[in-house]
């Protein structure tokens, strides 16, 4: 039995990395103490931004994943391109409002963030510097959390400094975690992404343990100067 389109472009989403990402920003709000329904706006508004990202990748890639990762549902022709281009449009027109009605500070913050990750994605992915978009994306959410409010009205307390930098450094560290899967096929489309280029150096099995080290420090790092300095 063929798989029905609506799965197909669920999967084309990347939906764990939308879902995984979702949840830690409402966990994150939860946390700050932000009350129940702007946990709720925080969670829609980065699941359907990562779903955008997702679809941009698997559209950005399509040529590639024919060669290398034929099993995608853009690469075997299963889902048309047409219709993720329709999804993607539709979930443009619906993450700009879900953005703003965090507050115009954040919803700036977050929309900045997925222009720099698709970006990034499309001009720095087989790239040395790869981790540039990640840093640069990943050092919007403490804005976007901290600014954030209900119906458009936010607060105007800016994120600390530690916190976006930490947020940066995560960035990296999820950038080498994500990217190890698929460093074979990177190699063999020709590509030269940082993790690529670390795992050529020291082996995959050695960037792992240390991408996987230096994500959790920084994790604790994170959750540290939370509950010292504060995300505002």
């Amino acid at each position: 039995m063929p798989t029905p389109p609506a799965l197909l472009l669920l999967r084309a989403a990347h939906p764990r990395q939308a879902l995984a990402t979702a949840t830690a920003l409402a966990t994150a709000a939860a946390v700050a103490g932000r009350p129940l329904r702007e946990v709720a706006l925080v969670a829609a508004t980065v699941l359907v931004g990562q779903s955008v990202l997702g679809w941009a990748d698997d559209l950005a890639d399509r040529r590639s994943d024919r060669r290398h990762r034929p099993d995608k549902p853009l690469a075997d022709d299963r889902l048309d391109p047409g219709t993720v281009w329709f999804a993607l449009s539709c979930a443009v027109l619906l993450v700009v409002p879900l953005a703003i009605a965090n507050g115009r500070s954040a919803g700036l913050a977050y929309l900045s963030l997925l222009v720099v990750s698709a970006a990034g994605d499309w001009l720095l992915h087989a790239r040395p510097v790869s981790l540039l978009p990640w840093m640069v994306s990943f050092s919007f959410y403490p804005a976007f959390l901290a600014y954030g409010g209900w119906d458009g009205v936010g607060t105007t307390t800016p994120p600390t400094p530690a916190m976006v930098g930490l947020a940066a450094l995560l960035g990296l560290g999820v950038h080498l975690l994500v990217a190890l899967p698929g460093l074979v096929h990177d190699h063999e489309a020709g590509e030269r992404s940082l993790p690529l280029v670390l795992a050529l150096r020291i082996g995959t099995p050695r960037l792992l343990v240390a991408a996987g080290v230096f994500t959790a420090l920084v994790v604790v790092a994170i959750l540290i100067t939370g509950r010292s300095v504060g995300l505002t």
